[in-house]
């Protein structure tokens, strides 16, 4: 049994923490129920795309490439996205020349023909991403923190508040504001828990994310990246971008890469990474870099075999953000997801109406304290 004494510093741990990220806590948690139609918000804010029609076989990727090429001549094209099941056009990252270093044009093409579109107008979608993920200043150490916050408040919640099945179906609208404030916010937090739970551990784990890879690999001595396998070397100057394709889909059975990353491209050190979903697996970050000139893989990344704490950090973002189920998946994401940014309005109004109560009566204790004082 705890005692009144734990009971009373865990609801002020509960309050002050719950202060103290309020406002934060409401962004990230607000734009992350957002995001989850990121891909859909983007074909809304740009409705041109949504008309293009969806191939059954994409155009090749050298065919892209070089339209890309042909219409941006001496632009650097750092990444192309696949056409998925939201986006029917594949979209290219393109950095022309003279443009400030931080300013990158994105591009939509045809995904039947490779022919270029022209530039997206809007990026709404993803700006909401960055919002959500880096609060737009960053670092993404930031949202990791707000999400042990969130799961300090999750367990000193069920511990404040133990008699949970009765507060499950409590809401006594007819009394006081803080009350009925008091009611919601409690069954609100319950009806989530599991689901608070999961986005407060997910969210926290990839922003922190980083550190703990360090730290894996400072206490292990084993590389967590699989072994490459290496195929037949190919004729120097390849770059075929569909060949390479080709062999990270050997290299990791199953990648369906979702972004295709070129650095130092039309350079006898030029890279291409592959890096997307397995097929038939939740995980997410499948990696297969190669080597242009020769076509050999230079790193391959399979969470499957890349050891536990790797699969367990490829299943984070699809949990999180639950792009893996279909439109209903998102929806209840959306829904589940609003509870917290209520959360964090509820317990900050609960918050100011009992300190305005504790006001109120410290005011009207003072004319008594003075009429005993003047009495003696």
């Amino acid at each position: 049994m705890t005692s009144q004494r734990t009971l009373n510093r865990l609801f002020t741990l509960h309050s002050w923490a719950g202060i103290v990220t309020g406002l934060l806590m409401f962004i990230v948690c607000f734009s992350g129920a957002v995001v989850v139609f990121k891909n859909e918000i983007d074909l809304w804010a740009n409705p041109s795309l949504a008309q293009l029609p969806r191939a059954e076989k994409p155009a090749p990727l050298d065919t892209v490439l070089a339209q890309l090429h042909t219409h941006y001549p001496g632009a650097t094209v750092e990444t192309i996205a696949l056409p998925d099941a939201v986006n029917p056009s594949y979209f290219a990252f393109v950095r022309e020349r003279g443009a400030p270093a931080n300013t990158r044009t994105k591009v939509a093409l045809r995904s039947d023909t490779g022919t270029v579109v022209g530039p997206v107008d809007s990026q709404l979608g993803q700006y909401l991403r960055m919002l959500h993920v880096f609060l737009f200043f960053g670092p993404r150490w930031i949202v990791g923190f707000l999400g042990v916050a969130m799961l300090v408040l999750i367990a000193t919640g069920i511990v404040i508040h133990r008699k949970i099945l009765a507060e499950l179906f409590t809401q006594r609208w007819g009394r006081s504001f803080r009350v009925v404030m008091s009611d919601l916010h409690k069954s609100a937090g319950i009806w989530g828990l599991g689901f608070h739970i999961l986005i407060a551990a997910t969210g926290a784990w990839m922003g922190l994310a980083p550190l703990f890879e360090q730290g894996f690999k400072y206490v292990t001595t084993t590389s967590t990246e699989a072994a490459a396998p290496k195929p037949a070397r190919k004729a120097e100057g390849s770059e075929s971008l569909d060949a390479m394709y080709a062999t990270a889909q050997q290299a990791v059975p199953g990648l369906e890469a979702r972004y295709v990353s070129l650095r130092r491209w039309g350079t006898s050190t030029a890279e291409a990474s592959f890096t997307g979903n397995l097929q038939n697996h939740l995980a997410s970050t499948a990696r297969v870099d190669i080597l242009a000139a020769t076509g050999v893989p230079k790193k391959v990344h399979d969470p499957r075999t890349a050891g536990f704490w790797s699969l367990v950090n490829g299943l984070m973002e699809p949990l999180h953000f639950g792009d893996f189920g279909g439109l209903a998946l998102k929806w209840l994401y959306f829904l589940l997801g609003m509870t917290p940014a209520f959360l964090s309005i509820s317990g900050t109004l609960i918050w100011l109406d009992a300190r305005q109560q504790r006001r109120r009566e410290a005011d009207a204790a003072q004319p008594a304290a003075e009429e005993v004082a003047a009495a003696g």
